[in-house]
């Protein structure tokens, strides 16, 4: 049986979020921005970011999975849901739940600078460095987290626990999981 407790508070999250949605406003001032969020743990930060940016902002959303034999990333990509519209031109913001190894997140983003866009940046909730096996570019960051499994505001575990409004780590017989 897993234990969750709590990394981040929901009022922490909130915090941040409220502050990563000033900063794009800032940055953005004047312009239109395009979110694209990366299904499907990242829908929950994306609606909660997007009402903290005060400019035209639209939405659309992706899906894609890394494939090829074993547990580890391939380093290709597999689109399972594409954008409804063209990117060109535009500002676009990629919205994650989590950066990890970056393996997948690398090959999207490069798909995404081919489709011509005017400006591409990435926003995370929640980044672990440590995981990191491909370096990419990290516009905006919620949090740097240790290298704990974590669930919460999107994030799963055995697809449970993304409805949780707070970051929590999970336990397993006393075992944190990484």
């Amino acid at each position: 049986m897993e234990k969750i407790s709590v990394l981040i508070s929901e009022e922490e999250v909130n915090k941040r979020i409220r502050e990563v949605g000033e900063q794009i406003t800032k940055d953005y001032e004047g312009k239109e921005v395009l979110l694209i969020c990366v299904l499907r743990g990242g829908s929950f930060f994306m609606c909660e970011l997007a009402k903290r940016i005060n400019l035209d902002v639209k939405i659309d959303f992706m899906s894609v999975s890394s494939y090829g034999k074993g547990t580890e990333s391939s380093g290709h990509i597999k689109i399972i849901k594409d954008l409804e519209e063209s990117i060109e031109g535009r500002n676009v913001i990629v919205v994650e739940d989590i950066i990890d190894s970056g393996r997948t997140l690398s090959h999207l983003l490069n798909l995404l600078k081919s489709r011509q866009p005017s400006s591409l940046a990435l926003c995370t909730l929640l980044d672990k460095p440590e995981r990191r096996v491909v370096e990419v570019p990290v516009d905006y960051t919620g949090f740097q987290v240790p290298d704990y499994f974590v669930v919460g505001y999107g994030l799963d575990y055995d697809q449970k626990y993304r409805n949780l409004p707070y970051i929590g780590k999970v336990e397993i017989d006393n075992d944190i999981l990484k």
